[in-house]
């Protein structure tokens, strides 16, 4: 018998990374990476479950009870199979991360602590889930709160690194100041509204009678909180040194879950005040104006960055830029179909950067020197990951870029398409500064070949399948989002 609510996914999701918790504890020396094909396991049956649910309708302005804070509509059940198969991945790149962890954390038990970090990602997924499903700003707040919390933790899980340590202390400050920006803004729609329901407030936007510069103001400190989660400019200042200091899989999930979540909040909360016209115009208005500057600033910082987790970190801001121009031409379906591709592009980057890391003890673009030589499959994949975040043809990050683009001309916005050709002329000199190291470059000398596990090389063609499919084929993923 089939479950009548999918909220028991995100059940099923908590169960399973606090099960990881209570196994961690009785495990005592026995192999920790069994854990980790455990928390594996659980997500993708729990992904594969996802399907047995089709979506239902939002929820209307007079809903009340739990209907009014949980909706499970189409843009829900996509991005709660989003979250669930970022994790998936993630956690597969964990696995290949334990190395590196154990000789950061204690060298004389290099599994040690292993069972929190596979479980911390399961219970974060959790939180990702929620914020899908999230109508109501209560449920909005709590469910990004629990993402945060899991953050502060994994961002500064390597406790013996310097530069762990410091981007945890970045992360814990700058995200509890957005946190006191997201609550202060909520309280400020409901004193205008007395809503707290999207729908809701969205009822009461309408009214034309409605203090608009006291709104106004509500939202925009609601927008400085949504920036900081999606890293749009001016609002980006803590990625870098985050995304660099982090472990590896945790800046991943970052780039990856963090940002898609973002948005999807953010898309919300705008077509809350669709009813309102004058002041819908405004906000979107003032989104072009981020989605430009969050372009020039990614695009241009990333030029001269030497280290693939910053460059990866400013490319990740980039494409925020662009995500934003989707959002400013309310091309839902684009957006939707960008961030899927960003997961395979991102994923599969990192994923080689933590088996070249492993091997070589560096993150540095200098590392990847010779890579065709010493791994001709590891230097593939990355050579398809940088092509498609840059937009080649035949890739499913052309699509993405092609989708948003075509949206924004529809809409008449050519500065920001302008804008956008520019940045993506930049990603093609930093992307192929990666390529040009792994082809061109010789290996330093008495180099090793770098060997690749089983369960990696899967992953690594998995991605490499969905990236290439998907950018000759989209309807499978536009399907889900109409």
């Amino acid at each position: 018998m089939v479950p009548t609510h999918p909220i028991l996914l995100e059940i099923l999701v908590l169960a399973l990374g606090f099960g990881l918790l209570v196994l961690e504890t009785f495990w005592d020396r026995a192999d920790r990476r069994v854990l980790g094909w455990i928390a594996v396991t659980g997500i993708g049956a729990i992904f594969l479950a996802s399907w047995a649910w089709g979506p239902g309708a939002a929820p209307g302005p007079d809903v009340h009870g739990w209907g009014a804070f949980y909706t499970t509509d189409f843009l829900a059940l996509f991005f709660k199979r989003f979250a669930l198969l970022t994790t998936l991945v993630v956690l597969v790149l964990a696995i290949e991360f334990l190395p590196a962890m154990g000789r950061v954390l204690e060298p004389a038990r290099p599994q040690a602590g292993f069972g929190e970090f596979i479980s911390l990602p399961v219970i974060l997924c959790a939180g990702l889930m929620w914020m899908a499903s999230s109508a109501d700003f209560i449920m909005v707040f709590v469910s990004l709160e629990l993402v945060t919390i899991c953050f502060y933790i994994l961002v500064s899980f390597l406790r013996r690194s310097g530069a762990s340590l410091e981007a945890g202390t970045k992360y814990l400050i700058l995200g509890a100041l957005s946190t006191g920006f997201l609550v202060y803004g909520i309280t400020w729609i409901y004193g205008v509204t007395g809503q707290t329901t999207l729908a809701g407030i969205g009822q009461a936007a309408a009214n034309p009678n409605l203090s608009q510069p006291h709104l106004l103001f509500g939202i925009l400190l609601v927008g400085i909180a949504l920036g900081f989660k999606v890293a749009a400019v001016p609002f980006q200042f803590w990625v870098p040194d985050v995304y660099q200091g982090a472990p590896t899989p945790v800046t991943a999930l970052l780039s990856v879950g963090s940002k898609g979540l973002g948005f999807l909040v953010l898309i919300r909360v705008l077509e809350a005040f669709r009813p309102n016209p004058g002041l819908y115009a405004k906000l979107l208005a003032g989104i072009a104006v981020l989605a430009g500057a969050t372009l020039l600033y990614g695009n241009l910082a990333a030029l001269p960055q030497n280290n693939l987790k910053r460059l990866l970190g400013y490319s990740s801001i980039a494409h925020a830029g662009y995500l934003l121009i989707g959002v400013t031409c309310a091309a839902g379906a684009a957006i939707g179909f960008y961030l899927a591709a960003y997961l395979f592009m991102t994923l599969l980057a990192f994923l080689v950067l933590i088996i070249v890391a492993n091997a070589t003890g560096s993150d540095e673009i200098s590392a990847f020197n010779g890579l065709a030589a010493r791994s001709p499959f590891l230097a593939l994949a990355m050579l398809i990951s940088m092509v498609a975040l840059a937009g080649l043809p035949f890739t499913a990050g052309f699509i993405g870029k092609f989708l948003i683009f075509a949206a924004a001309i529809e809409g008449g916005h050519w500065v920001l398409v302008a804008l956008g050709a520019l940045g993506v002329a930049c990603g093609f000199y930093y992307y192929l500064k990666v390529v040009r190291a792994m082809y061109w470059n010789p290996a330093a000398p008495g180099t090793a070949a770098i060997a690749v596990s089983s369960s990696a090389r899967i992953t690594l063609g998995l991605l490499i399948a969905a990236i290439l499919v998907f950018g000759v084929w989209p309807t499978p993923i536009l399907s889900l989002l109409q």
